[in-house]
């Protein structure tokens, strides 16, 4: 998947959709958009990042795995899952390094983005990029040179996040604002700020399944 950050506004289209085909509880995401404000008058303004499973080649949710019950198919690299064989003990939420896991707790598994994989299997885009208002999700075969998405990173330059770790992600950003890519932290002179961090991220710390919420 390619996220065009030129052209996203924020509308969270897309996490609304999201929601509504993989039928995620309320208070937990699968996907969603990362907002801040940033800047000082007249130099501000709002930033926005689409997080997201990043579909891993190299993925430590599937390492870390004990059951296999995460596993990276073979014919097109997607990350899915088996939930008849998640025991929910939290490894793969702990081991996600761009906090895109989290404990379902109406199926009490792990749970995550799988590029609706049910859609794709039947011919269909993303319930995210069928619903994007400007365009900003693209999505395709990587190993097809006539895909769109062939197209559109041959023609601009895209950044991934956390490249350092070595996971090869297979989601693509043009134009990323990366400072949103982790925790928001304000700085100490900024004290009037308040960010409940535990409400906007899937998985905000280890005990997080643990206690069943």
């Amino acid at each position: 998947m390619l996220v065009d950050q030129r052209r996203c506004i924020g509308c969270h289209s897309c996490t609304i959709a999201c929601k509504s085909e993989n039928n995620v509880p309320l208070g937990y995401w699968r996907s969603w958009v990362k907002g801040l404000q940033k800047g000082a008058f007249p130099n501000a303004g709002n930033f926005f990042l689409r997080r997201l499973c990043n579909q891993c080649d190299v993925a430590p949710c599937v390492q870390v795995c004990p059951v296999q019950a995460t596993v990276r198919r073979e014919e097109d690299g997607i990350v899915i899952m088996y939930y008849g064989k998640c025991i929910g003990c939290g490894m793969c939420i702990a081991a996600c390094p761009y906090d895109a896991r989290f404990f379902n707790p109406i199926r009490s598994t792990a749970d995550k983005c799988d590029f609706c994989v049910a859609r794709i299997d039947s011919g269909l885009k993303p319930a995210c990029v069928d619903v994007c208002i400007t365009g900003a999700l693209v999505f395709g075969d990587l190993d097809d040179p006539a895909s769109e998405i062939r197209r559109e990173l041959a023609s601009v330059g895209t950044t991934v996040l956390k490249p350092e770790l070595g996971t090869r992600p297979k989601v693509f950003y043009v134009e990323a604002d990366h400072s949103l890519k982790g925790r928001i932290q304000y700085s100490d002179d900024f004290k009037e700020a308040i960010l409940d961090y535990h409400r906007h991220i899937p998985s905000p710390d280890a005990s997080y399944w643990k206690k069943g919420r």
